[in-house]
């Protein structure tokens, strides 16, 4: 079975919904307050006329959710993919608002998304496309506005495109705009590796909780992409025994350990883990049933729900994806004494590196990868902290102390500004 063949249980946006609710009645946060954090501040939706390489002109519908502004410009990956819809992007727009905040960088949340299948695409209608949905919400992005980034099937040569189009419209190079560019184009030093490199300091903190070592703890990675393929490498780098890795197609699965480096030159090769000699070959959603110490879900929502949450062996979930776990699976996780580090606080490395990117290209001055680094591991252990502070104080589990703490920060934005009216 695939990972999109699970059991979803709840939507992105329901799921972000139950746990905010949860957080929001643990802080006793008044009726009205509540529902104004929950709402998002602007829905954009619009259609995208583009003539594909074979003359046929066809129509691809465009999302962009800002959630929230109190804090500072909205921020949020853009993702091309044809099951995108409005309620998902609406759930991941919030979700990144109170990413932003436990990490406690000064950015909003948003999400943007264009229904397409860009394995059918060419190079030339990819960029039409981005061009065309840049144009259209060309009056609602901006340095100070709503800064986009990569996401699902984007990269950094999108987001060039981005910049581009909106630099054209404008009459000067605004490299500000967007996030995770190429470094010859205003990119940040560090920005590739972020979101894998956070997750293993989140892990490395985690470990220091429980008196372990690196090169004593096992590790399964589910996804090979820049997530789950940079954790694999730098975590194998950083001593810890990588004993599995999976992609959509499979997993490949070793006690002794994987040997790391040639398994991302077969999935460079071949575009997949699967056939690589070093191991046994395992299912994309048994190998997240595997005997480790940590478990790192890096490919995609809901692969750990309420039918599979009490088979997780792993002592550590520590979680890359956006919304690889189900609210009903954390009760399953708390009470069997998973220490979860929850997705706003795992995988923040990227939009905190992303901020780092923001800032240089504002100030025209760029910074070496190792004080990016060292900066990022500064936010990350401070969040870390945060968060197990908050769960401690208030006896809840990790995902519910990382939303009350996101939270908490927000409404206090929210309450020293005011509301215009």
């Amino acid at each position: 079975m695939s990972a999109l063949e699970t059991d979803k249980e709840l939507s992105v946006y329901e799921s972000m919904a139950a746990r905010f609710d949860v957080a929001a009645r643990m802080l006793n946060i008044d009726e009205g307050l509540t529902k104004y954090l929950r709402t998002p501040n602007r829905e954009i939706v619009v259609h995208i006329p583009v003539a594909l390489d074979s003359g046929v002109l066809e129509v691809f519908d465009g999302y962009r959710v800002q959630h929230n502004i109190a804090r500072g410009p909205c921020k949020g990956g853009i993702r091309y993919a044809p099951n995108v819809t409005l309620d998902e992007i609406r759930g991941l727009a919030a979700e990144m608002t109170w990413k932003c905040a436990v990490a406690n960088i000064p950015f909003g949340g948003a999400k943007g998304g264009i229904v397409c299948d860009p394995s059918k695409l060419s190079a030339g209608e990819l960029e039409r496309i981005t061009r065309r949905y840049t144009a259209e919400i060309l009056d609602y992005i901006g340095p100070e506005r709503d800064v986009p980034a990569p996401d699902m099937n984007t990269n950094e040569q999108t987001m060039a495109w981005i910049m581009d189009t909106y630099s054209m419209h404008i009459r000067h190079t605004t490299t500000a705009v967007v996030t995770g560019k190429p470094v010859d184009l205003g990119g940040s030093q560090g920005r590739r590796e972020a979101t894998g490199r956070g997750c293993m300091i989140a892990t490395d903190q985690a470990l220091k909780r429980f008196g372990r070592k690196r090169d004593e703890t096992r590790v399964i990675i589910q996804g090979c992409g820049n997530v789950g393929g940079q954790a694999a490498r730098l975590m194998h780098e950083a001593g810890y025994k990588v004993i599995g890795v999976a992609d959509m197609f499979g997993g490949i699965l070793n006690a002794h350990g994987l040997d790391v480096p040639a398994l991302l030159m077969h999935v460079t090769q071949t575009k997949s883990v699967k056939g690589f000699a070093g191991g046994e070959s395992i299912g994309n959603l048994e190998i997240l049933e595997q005997d480790c110490d940590v478990l790192l879900p890096a490919a995609t929502e809901s692969v750990i729900t309420s039918k599979n949450a009490h088979r997780i062996k792993a002592r550590i979930l520590t979680e890359g994806a956006n919304s690889p776990t189900s609210p009903p699976a954390d009760d399953i996780l708390f009470q069997r004494g998973v220490f979860v580090i929850p997705d706003i606080l795992a995988n923040g490395g990227g939009v905190t590196v992303s901020y780092f990117e923001w800032v240089q290209d504002r100030q025209g001055y760029f910074w070496p990868e190792a004080l990016v680094n060292e900066r990022l591991e500064h936010i990350m252990v401070d969040a870390f902290d945060g968060v197990v502070r908050y769960g401690e104080k208030h006896r809840v589990n990790n995902r519910i102390a990382a939303y009350m703490l996101a939270i908490d920060r927000v409404a206090f934005s929210v309450k020293l500004r005011g509301i215009y009216a």
